[in-house]
């Protein structure tokens, strides 16, 4: 037990107090974070649409997660990243209220992606205020307290959400999620200092070297692919989970909403005093690849337990132990690579990785499910989560084979 306690005092102590302010104000805003989750059962059970129409609405948050990442990077290089949150989480909130109003399917999509592109350009400018308040031997700890600030939301969100659905109603989502947007914008606003902007000759003159671009580095827009195919495999634990939960195990929405919830818990509790032992080794991608590989278990373990609650607990035990190797490994490389004048623009390249995920994941887990069965949808993603821990392993060898080259 000391030693335990020892690591938790060792993973939180010597971080940044912005670093603690910014994960404070995610905390009280995932808190809140219903909308994703909740949305897919709110079209089929509450406006009758099928799961392949839920599917499609749900497409539109990750076109919607895409171009906000990409304009939040593109002002990010330009402009303060503290404005571009407080902006983003303020009208995130306000878009999120017409959902009270919206009842057809081309509405509810049209909220959905005007939603994620003011919520997602929160993603870049998030990620250059971690690298700007941090050093590089403090980085993972950092991203793993906003990670954590992130999960205890999502710990509180579904569990709270699920009950509210059931006995509320899912309108009440909306207003709840949109509340906590404004309470995070607010806590930042009162909390984080706000810099000058550090638009200056020489970052003026890096910005228009493309030699620096991101774009440009090729072996980052691999690892970027590689990322979003691993957020489509992940992501089907919002996209096509609830919806397999309610319609092949039958749980109800509070059942569903733990399940979720223990995701987010079992993330809290393990990742700050794992991430602490890890990051001291340097094996970035061999956390990487071992994250990737906890998928297929995970899909595998599903689709042998036909809808045994112990099978679901323990895909979630699995799943949540690929998110805590993966992302914040992922999330490093990604803030760790660029100089600092193109922090914007490779932290959009890695939060449109998602978007893209998020685009793909519900199109092609639901339709999947909805055409050939959930069976057939677990099997996909066996086969596809592999081919991706190989690709990563390759990347890997790659990375290691260049840096001895360059070294001698």
């Amino acid at each position: 037990m000391k030693f335990i306690l020892s690591l938790y005092k060792e993973a939180f102590s010597n971080l940044q107090r912005n670093i603690w302010i910014l994960a404070i104000s995610m905390f009280i805003n995932r808190s809140g974070s219903m909308v994703l989750l909740f949305t897919s059962l709110y079209i089929t059970n509450e406006l009758h649409f099928t799961i392949i129409d839920a599917g499609f609405v749900m497409s539109f948050y990750g076109i919607g997660s895409v171009l906000g990442s990409y304009t939040g990077g593109w002002l990010t290089d330009r402009r303060n990243h503290f404005d571009i949150m407080v902006y983003s989480l303020s009208a995130s909130g306000f878009i999120l209220l017409l959902l009270l109003a919206t009842t057809s399917l081309a509405g509810i999509a049209s909220v959905i992606f005007f939603y994620a592109f003011s919520a997602d350009m929160f993603r870049p400018a998030n990620s250059s205020a971690i690298a700007d308040y941090t050093t590089t031997t403090d980085r993972t700890r950092s991203v793993s307290l906003v990670r954590l600030a992130v999960n205890l939301g999502f710990s509180v969100g579904p569990a709270i959400g699920g009950f509210v659905a059931l006995y509320l109603g899912y309108k009440w989502l909306f207003v709840i999620d949109a509340c906590t947007s404004f309470a995070a914008a607010i806590m930042l606003y009162m909390y984080l200092p706000r810099k000058k902007s550090e638009l200056d000759r020489h970052k003026n003159e890096v910005l228009s070297n493309r030699s620096t671009s991101a774009y440009r580095d090729y072996r980052y827009l691999l690892f970027i692919l590689l990322v979003a195919m691993y957020g489509i495999c992940f992501f089907q634990l919002f996209a096509s989970m609830p919806q397999y939960f309610n319609q092949v195990c039958h749980y109800s929405e509070d059942t569903i909403g733990l399940l979720l919830a223990l995701n987010g818990l079992l993330v809290v509790i393990i990742e700050m005093p794992l991430i602490t032992v890890l990051e001291k080794k340097k094996k970035t991608f061999l956390y990487i690849i071992i994250g990737v590989i906890c998928l297929p278990f995970s899909f595998s373990i599903l689709r042998l337990g036909e809808g045994m609650m112990a099978m679901a607990i323990i895909y979630t035990l699995f799943i949540t132990m690929s998110e805590i190797f993966a992302m914040p490994f992922m999330f490093n490389y990604a803030i760790s690579r660029p100089q600092k004048e193109r922090q914007g623009q490779y932290s959009a390249l890695y939060s449109i990785s998602y978007g893209l995920a998020n685009i793909a994941a519900p199109s092609l887990g639901l339709g999947i499910a909805g055409k050939y069965g959930f069976d057939t949808m677990f099997i996909f993603f066996i086969v596809l989560s592999i081919l991706v821990a190989l690709a990563f392993s390759a990347l890997s060898k790659n990375q290691e084979r260049t840096k001895v080259i360059s070294e001698s």
